[in-house]
């Protein structure tokens, strides 16, 4: 193995591996550093490409990342799909966003309202209607919203391609656990705040943004692995997920504010397919989904627990879900169950990612997508590259949370 690369990803998630596949595409050296990649909230997550149906009054930044990554998602699903020989079983066929009491239609028709005033596409259904296009649905369904210009993936498939194509890109995959950060320099020597946030200027963004890179600033020149060795960077791309605030050496004043938020979820198994679209509600106050597989699988999803890093598969979240989803699609319970699994989503104060340079010069974050990690893949590629606009690269940028108090996760 090479001691000196381009770029390190910290991280086998989607998107680390979504980072490094199209910086090796770039012809960057790059590595992805991870004891068993493809094996967390990649792993566990149902792909949804929902940036329509999940937006709220309040998220309008989320939203806009979310759509310019959902336009991204054709173009990225064709040419891994090509890198990685495996179909990803993406599907645009759109969400479809349920109600059953008077409380859940008038909450349809505002989100209805808003959305039509972002000029997106949605479609106002009434509960006859809405069984029409999915005749599984329950008779106690009112209306619902169609969203057709939602989408969903296989995050499974897409982690495997993404393996596959980072190998015949010429990245290298160092399947060991990283003890640390290697810097240089002084902590204190920079007269700056950082580089200004913006978009990253290519290969080496981030490694002398600002200028903060003289003699003697503190500065990442790599990594130390649990064995002992040491591997050099131009970069380091800080993705571990919900542990990125976790890894020794981290400067305090670049240690991304995540914190992990547990998501339980289940995978049925159908002789046929039950399902044409994704299918969302509300129930009891808490929301949930049902994805369909192109093998005929349902995903069922999502908890959502602040319990720190917890990841055990509990009888009572599970029973949460399935209660949920009979209410939804009465037939989930004749489904045979296929998987269960739970998964850390990182958190952030604002609910949106973490995404560009640090403060510290050679290091950079992809972290803090929390839902939204799949969707926002193919941008946050682009984030890390310097391939996308300067507006885009401010809102998710981890200077915005630049000299304040490192966020604590809650005990």
């Amino acid at each position: 193995m090479s001691h000196h690369f381009d770029a390190l990803v910290i991280g086998g998630g989607v998107v680390g591996l979504s980072v490094a596949w199209r910086a090796a595409r770039r012809g960057m050296k790059v590595a992805v550093i991870d004891p068993a990649p493809a094996s967390g909230a990649s792993h566990a997550a149902a792909g949804m490409l929902a940036p329509v149906s999940e937006v709220t009054y309040t998220e309008e930044p989320l939203l806009r990342l979310g759509l310019a990554s959902l336009a991204r998602w054709p173009a990225f699903a064709a040419e891994l799909a090509e890198d990685g020989g495996l179909d990803l079983d993406y599907r645009a066929d759109g969400t479809l966003d349920v109600a059953f009491g008077a409380d859940d239609l008038a909450a349809l028709d505002e989100l209805a309202s808003f959305v039509e005033k972002l000029g997106l596409p949605a479609e106002r259904l009434t509960g006859r209607e809405c069984r029409r296009l999915e005749p599984m649905l329950a008779p106690s369904v009112r209306g619902g919203l169609l969203a057709g210009g939602d989408a969903w993936v296989d995050p499974r498939r897409v982690t495997r391609a993404l393996l596959t194509a980072l190998e015949r890109r010429g990245g290298a995959l160092v399947r060991c656990r990283v003890a640390g950060l290697e810097t240089a320099g002084e902590r204190g020597a920079a007269t700056g705040a950082g580089p200004a946030p913006g978009p990253a200027a290519g290969p080496g963004a981030g490694s002398d943004a600002g200028g903060a890179a003289e003699a003697g600033v503190l500065r990442v020149t790599g990594v130390r692995l649990a064995t002992g060795e040491t591997v050099a960077a131009s970069r380091v791309i800080l993705a571990a997920g919900a542990w990125s605030g976790t890894l020794e050496g981290l400067p305090p004043e670049a240690a991304p504010p995540v914190r992990p938020i547990k998501g339980q979820i289940m995978r049925l198994r159908s002789p046929s397919p039950m399902l044409r679209h994704c299918v969302r509600g509300v129930v009891h106050g808490s929301p949930v989904y049902l994805v369909p597989r192109g093998d005929g699988e349902v995903v069922v999803g999502a908890t959502q627990e602040e319990m720190g890093f917890d990841t055990r598969v509990t009888a009572g979240g599970l029973w949460e879900l399935l209660r949920d989803a009979r209410e939804l699609v009465p037939g989930v319970t004749e489904l045979e169950v296929a998987d269960v699994v739970a998964g850390l989503r990182p958190g952030t104060p604002d609910n949106l990612p973490l995404v560009g340079p640090t403060s510290v010069p050679g290091l950079s974050l992809a972290t803090g997508h929390h839902r939204g990690g799949v969707l926002l893949a193919p941008l946050t590629a682009e984030l890390c590259l310097g391939e996308t606009d300067e507006e885009l690269s401010t809102i998710c940028s981890p200077l915005r949370f630049h000299g304040q108090p490192r966020f604590q996760e809650r005990r």
